[in-house]
């Protein structure tokens, strides 16, 4: 059998990871991108992956290849993308492998605008430590793993992380969309990915169509203080078993949360309300694979989140730093609030980030207002030039300010600006909390360590 892989734009999180684990199961791997950055840049070097050069080579894509996998990086007119089209070779995005791979398997998916990652690191954490094999893909690199993708064809069930994101430049469709789970959890539906779902209805649009994909007498376990989700559920089909959570019984001592089950208390190194309500979507699904409440909270407590979500980069007895991946609204909601939940003697700093297409789009800005609200003081910085290479229209800062609906917000339109003013505050009886899916366009954050640890 002919079993060569070809993946164009290999780079990516999600694909490179997909790369590695066909490579280990012994398919002959081979990739293009005009640009790769670490960590992925080192760990398709680490397993003989990486392109000897970057860029587009359509003398790569040939007869013999068995299957392309395209990347969203890529483009539609990407020259290897054409080639591989006019050879008529067999195309794939990378959610529609992973079900090709997976079509024997109990496919387990976590879906929602928010907590995907962490509900699934959280799953995968569980399952580990009961010493249940299983495989998966998730949106994190997590510990004691050594891919986010595993495809093993002697497991019998694959824990997914479900995204709602279009599959791939020549598939419109969301990615959640291709695995047809026969276990799902939702955690919310939050409008989310303007360029591609212009309002909120047609983004809800998509989690009805998900739910109408669960394979007959599947689970469905939904997040019942959500509204809209409710809603959806509700008038969904019934042949699937239907569960509702919400947020457990939880208390906090000082800086620790702890859950509450059965009169006993189970601390966790994890903070907020948020992530109470994520270990509950958690537990239910892990019931679902045999592992009892006693078993999962023992195993959670050793569990330190996902990385780059509420993830503690400094501490010392003055000062905290936590780095996060939010930048849609309910996920810097919920980040800033599990902060000061968390620190209320503490004075916290929210520094935003405005990266993507939603978040520098005017007609999503006031999806923000009073998501900052809680925070001692509130930064957001963003990059004109982004806003112009995205071809949206130019964003004046006060308008930040308005929609934001903080009179006294801090906005950064230079990067070396906002730098000079974070390595400068004084974070002493202060958390500071950097909220980003891009890079602060350069912000040295060993800089800013450094500077925390001699206040």
């Amino acid at each position: 059998m002919n079993n060569r892989i070809h993946f164009i734009a290999i780079g990516g999180a999600a694909m490179h990871n997909l790369a590695i684990a066909l490579h280990k199961k012994g398919y002959r791997v081979t990739g293009s991108d005009d640009v790769i950055f670490d960590p992925s840049k080192s760990r398709l070097k680490k397993y003989g992956l990486l392109p000897d050069k970057f860029g587009w080579f359509p003398e790569k894509i040939t007869p013999d290849i068995e299957a392309i996998i395209l990347g969203m990086h890529a483009q539609t007119d990407n020259p290897e993308l054409i080639k591989a089209q006019k050879l008529g070779l067999k195309i794939y995005s990378y959610p529609e492998y992973l079900y090709w791979q997976s079509q024997n398997q109990k496919r387990i998916v976590v879906a929602g605008s928010h907590g995907k990652t962490t509900i699934t690191s959280m799953i995968l954490h569980v399952l580990h430590k009961a010493e249940k094999n299983v495989n998966y893909m998730v949106g994190s690199q997590l510990k004691g793993f050594d891919t986010m993708v595993k495809l093993d064809d002697n497991l019998k069930t694959i824990v997914l992380e479900g995204d709602e994101y279009l599959s791939s430049p020549i598939d419109p469709r969301p990615k959640f969309l291709w695995y047809h789970p026969h276990i799902t959890v939702i955690s919310g539906i939050a409008w989310d990915h303007m360029n591609k779902f212009p309002d909120k209805k047609n983004y809800i649009e998509q989690f009805d169509k998900y739910i109408d994909t669960i394979e007959k007498n599947g689970v469905l376990i939904f997040n019942e203080e959500d509204k809209t989700l409710t809603e959806l559920v509700r008038n969904a089909r019934q042949d699937i078993q239907k569960i509702p959570y919400g947020t457990p019984l939880y208390e906090k001592n000082k800086e620790v949360f702890s859950i509450i089950y059965k009169h006993q208390k189970y601390p966790l190194q994890i903070i907020g309300a948020h992530n109470m309500q994520n270990t509950e979507a958690a537990r239910l699904i892990c019931n679902q694979l045999a592992i009892n409440d006693e078993t999962f909270y023992q195993a959670m407590q050793s569990f330190k989140g996902a990385d780059k979500r509420l993830e503690k980069i400094f501490e010392n007895k003055h000062s905290l730093i936590f780095k996060d991946f939010a930048h849609a609204p309910s996920k810097v909601f919920a980040s800033l609030n599990a902060v000061k939940e968390s620190f209320p003697n503490r004075k916290v700093i929210a520094v935003l980030e405005l990266h993507t297409y939603s978040s520098l789009n005017k007609k999503f800005l006031p999806e923000y207002k009073d998501k900052l609200k809680s925070a001692d003081e509130a930064v957001v910085f963003y990059s004109p030039h982004a806003v112009t290479l995205k071809r949206l229209e130019p964003i004046p800062p006060e308008l930040i300010v308005k929609e934001f609906n903080r009179p006294d917000l801090k906005v950064f339109t230079e990067p070396k600006k906002l730098h000079q003013y974070l390595y400068k505050k004084d974070l002493k009886n202060t958390v500071l909390l950097l909220m980003s899916s891009g890079n602060y366009g350069g912000l040295n954050i060993d800089q800013l360590i450094t500077k925390a640890n001699t206040d």
